[in-house]
């Protein structure tokens, strides 16, 4: 089974990719990116439509990670990322149907997307956040992703073609883009704690997408929001607006004491949940990497998170200055998941 991987020199491309070629060879993952890497095989842009039909002869599954990601909206135009997310999603459901060969589109969207669904509102605590919660956008990069996500949903409809939307939370090695964040703890501090209600790691990231690929046939079309299992429940919400460390404690009473030793510090607040429910339920897929398990490697003195995060490593989203640095420095390598 011949697999196309878009935006395969990025984070979640690369990582497709090794964990792919391991599972099919390296003869039946073929990676797809802008820029040259040892994990992509063509280079060149979802953007050209000639681009796309070659890439996909022969092909069974796609799984679509290439994007102008959030980051970008400080560097790239509005046209920009309606050229990359929306009219390059395009290209490649076109490419998928006329090949006739293709049996399962994933597609990689965000969480992102739910914009301002994600505040709480005055008195209601944390938002509790599920594929039912309507997205409401506040930047180009959540329009185009949303509309990408619509795109897949149309294709099936018109076309049969099986399509899966993955919308994920965080995964990225980066620190922090706020700089209160940023300011408050470590950047391994944080993600730990991102653990419990927004953060997944890259391998299970990864799962996620190679589980969609044998479901899609099946499914037709769906959503599913892809993060770390989370503890917390409904009746959590108020006091995780006001009260975050108590609510934590009570579910694991040993995280005050490692935290200590680790000099490690949690949000005193935490204004929403991503839930994976409809992903663990209908996919059948189980995340690895939780907030007790890196609890537990924290206790052990072990390394936190994946090998193949590791492997993976930092990208960067910008090359040279922009307003709020978010951990980047100048010169720092331009984002290999932009195809």
């Amino acid at each position: 089974m011949t697999i196309l991987i878009t935006g395969s020199s990025g984070h979640l491309g690369e990582a497709l990719v090794r964990l792919l070629r391991e599972e099919f060879g390296k003869d039946e993952v073929r990676g797809l990116d802008i820029l040259e890497s040892p994990f992509t095989d063509v280079v060149g842009s979802i953007v050209d439509p000639a681009t796309c039909k070659e890439a996909m002869k022969g092909v069974a599954a796609v799984l679509h990670t290439a994007s102008l990601h959030k980051p970008h909206v400080e560097t790239h135009t509005r046209q920009d990322f309606i050229d990359v997310n929306i009219t390059g999603t395009l290209n490649l459901l076109e490419a998928a149907v006329e090949s006739g060969t293709v049996k399962s589109f994933i597609f990689t969207s965000t969480t992102s997307s739910f914009g301002d669904s994600l505040k709480p509102l005055p008195g209601e605590g944390a938002v509790w956040i599920d594929e039912m919660v309507r997205p409401k956008p506040k930047n180009i990069y959540g329009i185009t992703k949303l509309a990408a996500e619509e795109l897949c949903q149309l294709f099936h409809r018109l076309h049969g073609l099986p399509c899966l939307v993955l919308k994920g939370s965080r995964f990225f090695p980066e620190d922090d883009d706020t700089k209160e964040v940023r300011d408050f703890c470590s950047a391994e501090n944080s993600k730990v704690n991102e653990l419990l209600y927004r953060r997944a790691d890259i391998y299970d990231m990864a799962t996620a997408h190679r589980i969609a690929i044998d479901k899609a046939p099946e499914i037709g079309f769906d959503k599913f929001i892809i993060t770390s299992t989370s503890p917390f429940q409904q009746s959590d919400r108020p006091q995780l607006q006001v009260d975050a460390i108590k609510v934590v404690q009570s579910y694991y009473p040993n995280m005050e004491r490692i935290y200590a030793k680790a000099g490690f510090k949690f949000f005193e607040t935490v204004d929403r949940v991503y839930r994976n429910d409809h992903a663990r339920k209908v996919l059948g897929w189980e995340p690895k990497y939780s907030f007790a398990k890196a609890l537990e490697c924290l206790e052990q003195g072990k390394p936190i998170g994946s090998d193949l995060s590791r492997q993976v490593g930092k990208k960067y989203y910008h090359r040279g200055k922009i307003t709020d640095p978010a951990g980047v420095k100048d010169g720092e390598p331009y984002p290999c998941s932009i195809s």
